[in-house]
């Protein structure tokens, strides 16, 4: 059996399995047995990743099929760090899980937004998950985050994905929310605010924010990066993900 590798982003790991991304979608968000479900986001790497940080030898030697010849689900290789030590080039596909195990993959693009002049909000991922809202496009974000020498939170890898604001992006105050799932309205409109009145480029709206969202709140795609290359994966527009992915669609909308 093929053995994967596969980069997890909620939480941060590496993981070998026997299974094929969407098995391993499925398993991973669901489980073989009844118990919690939450959603899934992680990306497959190429199997010829190398590694002196990972102890890749010894987790594929423990990969292997039971007794039963049933293929071995997972083998966590790292639960640390992870991220930084993965470079961009070894990744491939990303893979969005909902918390009923449907999965959508997409593929990287060089496609990459526009930056606008309306404010923006980002959720991070890995290594860290806050919740902060920003002056600056996803590219300048990332460049913030990743590059800039000047700011005192410096990541030496981050993924995050961009998250609707409505009307809010261009009238904090007033803007309507519309049919966004924001149950911090209020806070959130306050720190949108806050960066109108001063000049910094970001706030935090929450630090121990919950990795996971609402996928259709994603603005744009989703992003990892390190100091060397930025990938970027666009979400489908919402007319196809609705006639061509109707099923991982509705399972992303239902109430878990």
């Amino acid at each position: 059996m093929t053995v994967h590798l596969y980069l997890s982003l909620i939480p941060e790991a590496l993981i070998a399995s026997m299974l094929s991304p969407e098995e391993f979608g499925s398993y991973y968000a669901v489980g073989s047995h009844k118990k919690l479900h939450g959603q899934a986001v992680f990306a497959e790497i190429d199997p010829g990743f190398s590694s002196d940080y990972f102890n890749l030898e010894g987790g594929l030697k423990r990969c292997v099929p039971h007794a039963d010849g049933s293929p071995k689900r997972s083998v966590y290789i790292s639960t640390y760090r992870v991220l930084e030590h993965v470079p961009m080039d070894a990744i491939q596909k990303l893979y969005l899980v909902t918390a009923y195990g449907e999965v959508l993959g997409l593929d990287p693009s060089t496609d990459y937004p526009d930056g606008d002049d309306g404010l923006h909000m980002y959720q991070e991922l890995a290594p860290v998950s806050p919740l902060i809202v920003s002056t600056l496009g996803s590219i300048d974000f990332y460049e913030f985050v990743i590059q800039d020498p000047d700011n005192f939170i410096h990541l030496p890898a981050v993924s995050f994905v961009e998250l609707q604001l409505g009307e809010l992006a261009t009238n904090p105050e007033y803007g309507n929310l519309q049919d966004l799932p924001y149950q911090y309205a209020n806070h959130l409109r306050e720190c949108l605010m806050g960066l109108e009145e001063k000049t910094v480029q970001t706030k935090m709206v929450n630090r121990t924010q919950s990795p996971e969202f609402f996928y259709r709140t994603i603005q744009g795609g989703l992003y990892i990066g390190n100091a060397e290359k930025l990938l970027y994966f666009p979400l489908p527009p919402r007319e196809e993900l609705r006639s061509k992915y109707y099923r991982w669609w509705r399972s992303a909308n239902a109430l878990s």
